[in-house]
């Protein structure tokens, strides 16, 4: 068991150890990242004042749309520049991926490459951020084919099998990351006093049955039937089949939502919907689905679209979009198994209107995914 004043650097070296032998590359890109997590919690602090002088320059930017239609704010090009800027340089990348850029990201020809991609969103929950609820930011570690130094799109089309690491910072009421690196789940909290990331939750795991789901319910009358079963269950409660009493959450950040998971346990859904620009999911693969989903496993869980586990899919697209289902891994089979009947022509039973609307009912159905 690590020492309880094991910081995150002295962790990495110390797990490598265990597993066979020390790999300076990535510890060294571990580091980077866990720099530039220290900056943007440092920036998304401090909200609407002026940038410290402890940050890196980054140019003023301006928002705009990004690749996925969505407006940005000034926080999320804020994040992206510092991921870019600290990580860059070190010698260890051959090209980054991000939510905030439509193509990948050469190194600058005047610093060294390295032997690994990284792909992160830089600020997810960024909506929540005008509303000071906790926002944070998602990277996952691969590995470059051998020979290439200038990667194109297709090089970071890796199923989520392939990741060296993956993980998560949480910029909230205490500023962690939560990471893996492929033997178990693994939480830092953000030491103030002497500026480093400190172990406070060795070995995570997902509690196996707990009785708390996550959706957006707005969106009900877009859901596909295995999905409107599975959450009118949960709310008919201790009267219903389930005959268990449920709590419904929904923060609208996924970092948020899967470290609630990860400490209460329950499941997270992002499902597919019948809206065309939902199809065929909300999520994006490559720096939300793959390495949440990572962590979700080495911690236990379960991380499926529905219809296929997750860290199986063949990346088609360096945006490409997914359902998510995740969380406790009793839950997530039995969305599963209901996805499955589901496609076989199987009778769904919904016993009663979910919301107290017949019009759920009337949506028009979406396709099963192939």
């Amino acid at each position: 068991m690590p020492h309880r004043h094991t910081t995150f650097s002295k962790f990495i070296i110390e797990d490598q150890r265990r597993r066979g032998g020390a790999d300076t590359d990535l510890t060294a890109l571990l580091n980077d990242v866990q720099t530039a997590c220290k900056f943007i919690a440092s920036a998304a602090a401090r909200g609407s004042l002026s940038p410290s002088a402890g940050q890196p320059a980054v140019p003023a930017p301006e928002p705009g749309v990004n690749v996925h239609g969505e407006t940005q704010k000034p926080l999320d090009l804020i994040a992206n520049e510092i991921m870019l800027r600290t990580c860059e340089y070190g010698g260890k990348l051959c090209g980054m991926a991000s939510e905030e850029m439509e193509e990948p990201y050469r190194i600058p020809r005047e610093y060294p490459r390295g032997r690994y991609l990284l792909c992160f969103d830089p600020l997810d929950g960024s909506s929540n951020v005008d509303v000071n609820l906790t926002v944070g930011t998602i990277f996952s570690i691969l590995k470059a084919p051998d020979g290439v130094e200038e990667p194109e799109v297709e090089h970071f089309l890796q199923p989520g099998t392939q990741q060296v690491a993956a993980g998560f910072a949480l910029y909230g009421p205490a500023d962690m990351i939560v990471a893996t690196f492929g033997e178990g789940v693994h939480g830092f909290t953000l030491d103030r006093e002497i500026g480093a990331y400190t172990l406070t939750h060795p070995d995570m795991r997902i509690p196996d049955h707990v009785c708390e789901f996550a959706i957006n319910s707005s969106n009900a009358r877009f859901w596909e039937p295995p999905v409107r079963q599975y959450v009118e269950e949960c709310i008919k409660g201790s009267s219903g089949p389930r005959e268990a009493d449920f709590n419904m959450r929904w923060i609208a950040s996924l970092v948020a939502e899967v470290y609630r998971i990860l400490i209460r346990g329950g499941v997270f859904l992002y499902p597919r919907d019948a809206r065309p620009t939902h199809k065929p999911g909300r999520l994006r693969l490559l720096y939300e689905a793959n390495p949440i989903a990572m962590l979700v496993e080495q911690a236990g869980g379960a991380a499926s679209t529905g219809r296929q586990r997750i860290l199986d899919i063949k990346p088609m697209a360096l945006h490409q979009r997914v359902p998510v289902i995740l969380g406790s891994k009793a839950e997530v089979e039995r969305l599963v198994a209901y996805h499955a009947a589901y496609d076989r022509g199987e009778e769904l039973s919904f016993h009663a209107p979910l919301f107290g609307s017949r019009s759920l009912f009337l949506a028009p159905e979406p396709a099963a995914l192939s």
